[in-house]
């Protein structure tokens, strides 16, 4: 038996940052988005249209950090009129950041025990969000969840409520040209791991797999070419295409051990998030060899050939990007690669994994030995 729930109502193609008014449909709104002159266009183009929010916050910054969050939740407390919805216009840490300000409404403190766990989920009651991503990776405009980071404390939080998901999420690839290249690749790989993540996922469905295969063979038929023409709307929407449809996908399964693998490297060495979850790609693909079912069936319709030889397409695709596939040059050293590997297992991302810790570390193993060959 198997299930599959998604309940975003999506609005996708060039231009649809127009009706973004309609789905606000005259209520009272918060905006969440950043502070620079191209938002600073947006926003005010939206308060023609859907008049003035009753607040904006637009000191986003990446990776939000949970003392941040709570400064800005406080904002909400001076307000005469509370907001009927949140309108989250950026990336996936305008978005994710926005999931915290819906989930608080205005009580921060509640919405920390829920995320810490000391408090249930009929303890909130988030507010309705309204996502509208500007960039194509995380998938966070049709997931229930959203990543909050304690730098002071070195650990990372989901925040996971089915009040979460989007009411709706407006994708409109104009707003994504012109993003940088470095931006553009550690989005684009950010959803590339969504994908493959939901395949060798505990679990997996065949809806969620039809989603991941979409979306993976997007962005390796897409990113190498979009890199080189990044003012290319075709290219911009068949990015933003893939990292919805990986949305889809992991909206069900969760993501698994690149993830997992993925924090403490983002946290400890400052890696940026896409590259961090993506580059261990490859080693994983080698490590579920002989994995039958879902995993196998969709890598097989992704890459077209068997786990070894995907892994080494993976990796020609990763390294033309510019992303190296071994740990070390991100400031890793080999005892603490092996120990990031095996406690990557103990946390809920690498529990959804289907693979196992001895076979992921032969694999580590083995590369680290053939790089010291060839050094």
């Amino acid at each position: 038996m198997w299930s599959y729930r998604n309940p975003v109502d999506v609005r996708f193609g060039p231009g649809s940052f127009a009706r973004l008014a309609d789905a606000i449909a005259g209520r009272s709104y918060a905006l969440v988005t950043y502070g620079d002159a191209f938002f600073r266009g947006l926003a005010a183009r939206l308060e023609t249209e859907a008049g003035a929010p009753v607040l904006v916050i637009d000191d986003i910054a990446p990776n939000p950090d949970i003392a941040l969050l709570e400064v800005q939740t406080a904002r909400f407390a001076g307000l005469s009129r509370q907001p009927e919805v949140i309108v989250a216009l950026g990336g996936g840490s305008v978005i994710d950041s926005a999931k915290v300000f819906a989930a608080a409404r205005g009580d921060f403190a509640a919405m920390d025990a829920y995320l810490k766990k000391r408090a249930g989920a009929d303890t909130i009651s988030p507010w309705p969000l309204i996502a509208v991503p500007t960039t194509a990776g995380t998938g966070s405009e049709v997931t229930c969840w959203g990543t909050v980071w304690d730098n002071a404390g070195g650990v990372k939080f989901s925040l996971a409520h089915p009040g979460l998901y989007p009411e709706y999420s407006i994708v409109d690839p104009e707003l994504m040209i012109g993003k940088p290249k470095d931006l553009t690749v550690q989005t684009g790989l950010d959803a590339l791991s969504h994908s493959l993540e939901s395949l060798w996922n505990r679990s997996a469905n065949p809806v969620s797999m039809a989603h991941a295969i979409a979306a993976a063979r997007g962005v390796l038929s897409t990113l190498p070419l979009l890199v080189n023409d990044l003012k290319n709307v075709e290219l911009r929407g068949r990015m933003a295409r893939a990292a919805t449809l990986a949305g889809f996908a992991f909206s069900n399964t969760k993501t698994a051990i690149a993830h997992s693998l993925s924090y403490p490297i983002t946290l400890r060495h400052g890696v940026p998030h896409g590259i961090a979850c993506s580059f261990s790609l490859p080693m994983i693909i080698r490590s579920v060899a002989g994995e039958g079912g879902i995993c196998a069936e969709g890598l097989q319709a992704v890459f077209g050939t068997d786990a070894a030889k995907a892994a080494e397409q993976l990796e020609a695709f990763l390294n033309g990007l510019g992303v190296a596939t071994d740990y070390r040059p991100y400031g890793i050293g080999d005892q603490e690669w092996r120990d990031l590997i095996t406690d990557a297992f103990e946390g809920e991302r690498g529990q959804n994994f289907i693979g196992k810790r001895e076979a992921l570390l032969a694999v580590a193993d083995g590369a680290a030995r053939k790089q010291m060959a060839v050094a």
